[in-house]
């Protein structure tokens, strides 16, 4: 758990998301301190990605509100809140084809992070870096495979500066050996300070990392806290075993 000196980076409150009659989000609050590490578990449909979605601004919420860093970033779109250190990854990668790997991932430093010049490419160069991607970086993005794929995702993602990271399910499709070796490039990235907040259906692999786990059912936060304590609350292994696709 963040230590309540730490300072509070992301703070949502109230968040409700409806599409059209489906509601997805029902009253949630969601806060991440500093240099912290918060894995995000739940059935299918239980409104993750969708929670995702509204703190980097790429869905608005129906109710309720975003601060990041202390400001009201609600109606702030997604590459203005990019700007600001708030960056995510999608579940399935979405390389710019036709573009090597790292020109996708200057692109990210020029305009996910704002970045121009000599300092862009440092930053891209740190990101390929930091993957373990920069043997591949002349490689056209859409020659990669799947594991290459999610880390190209990841350092497009670093490059853009961020404060906070959001993953969605970066470890999706991969065997137990390549998720392990994204949990090692995740790890490294706990060490320098990064705050991360990590969406997964491999429990055993988010738990690798995350000091504090939310469980979300039914588009609301069912129980959140230490990890050992959450994964053997009644009400979520009651989400598991009754929780159908959605």
């Amino acid at each position: 758990m963040a230590n309540e000196t730490e300072a509070l980076l992301l703070d949502a409150r109230g968040l409700h998301k409806r599409f059209n009659a489906l509601v997805v989000l029902s009253g949630v609050d969601f806060s991440v301190h500093a240099n912290e590490t918060v894995g995000v578990v739940g059935p299918n449909g239980a409104g993750k990605t969708t929670l995702l979605s509204v703190l980097v601004g790429a869905h608005a919420p129906t109710a309720g509100e975003v601060r990041f860093r202390g400001a009201d970033v609600t109606a702030l779109p997604t590459a203005e809140r990019c700007r600001q250190g708030l960056a995510r990854t999608h579940q399935i990668p979405r390389p710019f084809s036709g573009m090597t790997v790292f020109e996708n991932v200057l692109t990210a430093a020029f305009h996910g992070g704002g970045q121009g010049g000599d300092a862009a490419y440092a930053q891209a160069a740190q990101a390929l870096a930091t993957t373990g991607m920069t043997s591949l970086a002349n490689r056209r993005a859409e020659t990669l495979g799947l594991i290459d794929r999610k880390r190209l995702e990841l350092a497009r993602a670093l490059a853009t500066g961020p404060s906070l990271l959001l993953l969605d399910e970066i470890g999706g499709g991969l065997t137990d050996a390549e998720a392990s070796e994204l949990v090692d490039v995740i790890l490294d990235l706990k060490r320098g300070g990064l705050a991360i907040v990590w969406i997964e259906h491999i429990v055993h692999v988010l738990l690798r990392v995350a000091e504090r786990l939310v469980c979300m059912d039914a588009g609301r936060i069912i129980a959140d806290g230490a990890p050992a304590s959450v994964m053997s609350d009644p009400a979520v292994i009651e989400a598991y075993l009754g929780g159908g696709p959605g």
